[in-house]
């Protein structure tokens, strides 16, 4: 029996006359994903992706797996493939779906019929199909409103489907339609969650990570890595881009006010970064702040923060408080390891008492007291390259 996956397009659906591009771009990310499981063939009609696996020995469990996390996809099904014949449909449909509606207590049957030749309407297939399953189940009764299972029917060009179960997507654009940018990825909770929705907004990442040796270990970069690993599940390949930062933080303790260590080792940050990525062809940042969580983040910070960053900063979890952020690490499976507790360079020569209201003109005041361009140009030249692979 021939299987076949599905897959429901959301947002691309609304697209105009892009809509191939994005349709090719969510192709390419599927076969790229999937192209160690085996071969498949992708093809596109009336609104549907097809995978369907080219050999018999496929793991289709896996291949739903990894279709789970590709960003693009609003929904998808496993369904058998059947001719476009009734008494063929219900025999291969009710053997497919054998478990499932053993398993179930209701059901309810939906025809979709795309091909108008076909000699049933969608009432009557749904009829007839119902019939049959009633038969070979007796023990299942019909409930339209509430079922256990849907045994859904797509009559279509150039075959018929039969699947039951509908699995969410992860939904978004692809990744690679809406440009590159850089995610500043410290190791704690909310920066891997910052890059997974952007990267559900279609955005290709580069990561940046700084360290401070010997006041951060190896142990707190290879938890960076594990973090990423996890994005890239959805995002896919990306480049971390490890930035030696302990030169600049000791002599921000040295030569700067301590109330205004962290916000000056942000502005550093910023520099750093808007470096890297443009470098990298990447036409924004991206940081995992949160309006108010600390005192870095507050209004008048992030406006001081900006002003070094030259180019534009994205901040997608910027009215979300610290419950809703968890929920989703948890969902994308980053919490357990964002909690390990390694050192990371934002927690070093933290300020006992830190100026939640900075005031640009002092900040600068108080920059002019270091080179740091000659370090900044100094730690761009030491810079690490990690790929991470999903």
């Amino acid at each position: 029996m021939r299987e076949i996956i599905l897959i429901k397009l959301g947002e691309i659906t609304l697209k105009g006359l892009n809509r191939r591009t994005f349709e090719d771009i969510l192709k390419k990310n599927i076969k790229n994903n999937l192209r160690d499981l085996g071969a498949f063939k992708i093809s596109s009609a009336q609104s549907t992706l097809y995978v369907e696996p080219l050999s018999e020995d496929v793991d289709l469990d896996e291949v739903s797996s990894r279709i789970e996390k590709i960003f693009g996809i609003v929904a998808f099904s496993r369904a058998c493939v059947c001719d476009k014949d009734m008494d063929d449909i219900v025999s291969k449909g009710l053997e497919y779906l054998c478990e499932e509606l053993e398993e179930a207590s209701t059901f309810k049957v939906e025809a979709k019929r795309s091909d108008k030749k076909f000699p049933l309407k969608s009432p009557e297939i749904c009829a007839y199909t119902g019939e049959k399953i009633l038969e070979k189940f007796p023990h299942l009764t019909v409930d339209v409103h509430n079922p256990d299972i849907i045994v859904t029917v797509e009559v279509r060009d150039f075959a018929a489907y039969v699947r039951g179960s509908v699995i969410r997507g992860a939904g978004g654009i692809p990744v690679g339609t809406g440009g590159n940018a850089a995610i500043l990825i410290s190791g704690g909770i909310d920066s891997p969650v910052a890059a997974w929705m952007m990267a559900k907004r279609g955005i290709k990442l580069t990561a940046i990570h700084f360290a401070s040796p010997p006041y951060t270990s190896e142990r707190a970069e290879q938890k960076v890595v594990k973090l990423l690993k996890k994005v890239s599940l959805y995002s896919g390949r990306m480049t971390m881009y490890t930035v030696p930062f302990t030169e600049i933080q000791e002599v921000i303790q040295s030569k700067c006010p301590e109330e205004l260590f962290t916000i000056i080792m942000r502005r550093m940050m910023m520099k750093i970064s808007a470096r890297i990525a443009a470098d990298n062809d990447c036409t924004a940042l991206i940081t995992g702040e949160s309006l108010g969580q600390v005192a870095s983040q507050t209004i008048h910070a992030l406006a001081c923060t900006d002003e070094a960053a030259d180019m534009l900063v994205f901040r997608p979890l910027i009215g979300m408080d610290k419950e809703e952020i968890i929920t989703i690490s948890r969902k994308i499976d980053t919490f357990e390891t964002s909690i390990e507790p390694y050192e990371d360079c934002c927690t070093v020569f933290t300020p006992k008492h830190p100026r939640t209201r900075p005031v640009l003109k002092y900040i600068k005041q108080a920059e002019e007291k270091a080179d740091f361009d000659a370090m900044i140009e100094k730690a761009l030249s030491d810079l690490k390259v990690t790929v991470i692979e999903p």
